[in-house]
């Protein structure tokens, strides 16, 4: 018998989880390390597990046996289908697991399951629209460095990038390009290091000095307008005709606002739910259909 239903929302920064009573109420809140499929099959179960863990302590209950716990899951890595049949066969002992990409489930959040899109701006990102006639169809997405365009980590490539063009003297050295060098090692030998074991993670983080700077340097403000040129076409792409609702999801949906096209603005409603819910609505579904 299945008492309780768990939906998590696993990226490349964290995992956040939502633990439910079998009928359905939310009765807490769980968090842990990345469960993004990228960092490897064990370690998404491992994130996802102490993720678990957290909420029923929050709940103020034991963790029950797995068998007793149906589990819906959007986490982002799901496009590889290798990685995301050994992920579900990897089940550690779940009643059931419903398994989706983190666009999917965050479409389900943000509209209650009603038609409309998202756009998930985060360590990645991703759009992902619902259809009148309940088909999704997801626009980007295609992993970094070769996509996730106006993400942390597409923001991040292009601020370490500047700071190469510093330090090679091509352009003038600014606050910005040191504030980002310091963050990533200070000098020349350091910085060269630290791109060779950066991972998608650690350039999102550089994110937050690209913010940082946004009023203060031409380089930074560039960036963060490129990234809304980008919102605006993958918001075009998703739904030509601008007739259903887009929700801006994520890390970075606030503070990229004010660097989003004018006319994108009127479109945008604020989402109504987060993909941790998405995510155990996908699981109910998936009940009500089993």
């Amino acid at each position: 018998m299945i008492d309780f239903l768990i939906g998590v929302d696993g990226g490349g920064s964290g995992t956040r989880l939502r633990l439910a009573r079998a009928d359905g109420s939310e009765i807490a809140d769980g968090a842990a390390g990345p469960s993004g499929l990228m960092h490897g099959i064990a370690h998404a179960w491992a994130a996802v597990e102490a993720a678990a863990q957290t909420a029923f302590r929050a709940a103020g209950l034991d963790v029950p046996a797995r068998n007793t716990i149906a589990i819906g899951l959007g986490l982002a890595g799901v496009h590889n289908k290798q990685w995301a049949a050994e992920f579900v066969a990897a089940n550690p002992g779940y009643a059931q697991v419903a398994l989706e990409s983190d666009g999917h489930t965050t479409v389900l959040g943000a509209h209650d399951g009603a038609a409309g899109a998202i756009i998930a701006l985060g360590t990645g990102s991703v759009g992902e629209i619902k259809l009148s006639d309940g088909r999704h169809v997801e626009v980007g997405g295609w992993g970094f460095p070769a996509g996730d365009e106006a993400s942390g980590a597409w923001m991040g490539l292009r601020a370490i990038n500047h700071v190469q063009q510093v330090l090679d003297g091509r352009v003038a050295a600014n606050a910005f390009a040191s504030a980002v060098a310091d963050a990533c090692g200070g000098e020349r030998n350091a910085i060269q290091n630290w791109l060779a074991q950066a991972t998608q993670t650690q350039y999102a983080q550089l994110a937050r000095l690209v913010l940082q700077h946004g009023d203060s340097n031409d380089t930074a403000r560039a960036i963060l307008h490129a990234a809304g040129r980008e919102v605006e076409l993958m918001a075009n792409a998703l739904d030509a005709s601008a007739t259903l609702p887009i929700a801006l999801c994520g890390g970075l949906a606030t503070p990229l606002r004010p660097y989003l096209p004018p006319a994108l603005l009127p479109r945008l409603v604020t989402p109504r739910g987060d993909s941790a819910a998405g995510a155990l609505r996908l699981i109910q579904q998936r009940l009500q259909h089993s």
